[in-house]
């Protein structure tokens, strides 16, 4: 009987496999060895697709980043700057969450990975054709990003032990019920994303307000200034409206 042929190594099967080395074990257990032996190949053969471990975990960052939607940006969604803010930053959190140990390489910023780089292309030309100055559509994309990434990094319900013993009312009066908080963690943590995103978007309409409603967008340079570390332009016919004014 003939022996069954093992899977061919690829890109793909790599990548799949070093995301999921670093969401049971983390960034620390990826490497070329650990890698060869849960593919079932030989560790030079890994260099036949990527030349470094930094190169795998920038590829499984992509990975994540290419589950992020942006049909919000499309031209003809509909959506105003600010839903399509929320609306984008929901989606980027959630696939953030499903890998929380790999947010650190994320949080680095796009580099040069296809898939990073359209998200960052996407937000800044939005902003742009909505309206905002390319100064401020740059400052947008990266408060969206420290936002977004610092709300994965961790937890603040699992930051409190689940002991009542260890909030003693005579050190902590106001921490009487901390420690409820571990088990309605997600409960806690949505919360607070939603309370900060609509926060953040509350502060950037009323900046829209007083700045981008006299701002030209026909006047605007093709890209964002050489000084800013924003991406290119968008591709032609990038739209969104306004955001309406709220009450």
């Amino acid at each position: 009987m003939a022996r069954p042929r093992k899977p061919l190594l690829s890109r793909e099967r790599i990548i799949e496999t070093a995301g999921a080395l670093v969401d049971a074990e983390g960034l620390a257990a990826v490497s070329t060895r650990r890698l060869a032996a849960e593919l079932g190949v030989s560790g030079p053969s890994l260099y036949n697709h990527f030349r470094t471990k930094d190169e795998i975990l920038e590829a499984v960052a992509d990975a994540v980043s290419a589950r992020v939607d942006l049909s919000m940006f499309e031209e003809g969604d509909g959506r105003d700057w600010r839903t399509a803010l929320y609306d984008w930053a929901v989606s980027y959190r959630a696939a953030l969450a499903d890998h929380p140990r790999l947010v650190p390489v994320l949080a680095v910023g796009p580099g040069r990975r296809p898939a990073g780089l359209r998200v960052a292309d996407a937000v800044f030309g939005a902003m742009v054709r909505a309206g905002w100055p390319p100064a401020q559509a740059t400052h947008i994309g990266a408060l969206m990003r420290y936002f977004i990434t610092g709300s994965a990094l961790g937890s603040f319900a699992r930051g409190f032990v689940d002991d009542a013993t260890a909030y003693d009312p005579a050190d902590y009066p106001h921490l009487g019920q901390a420690h409820l908080l571990a088990e309605r963690q997600q409960r806690v943590d949505e919360g607070a994303f939603e309370t900060g995103l609509r926060a953040l978007l509350d502060g950037l309409a009323l900046q829209y307000e007083r700045s981008a409603s006299a701002y030209d967008p026909a006047s605007a340079p093709a890209s964002a200034p050489a000084s800013a570390p924003a991406p290119a332009s968008p591709p032609a016919g990038t739209t969104l409206r306004p955001a309406p004014k709220r009450p």
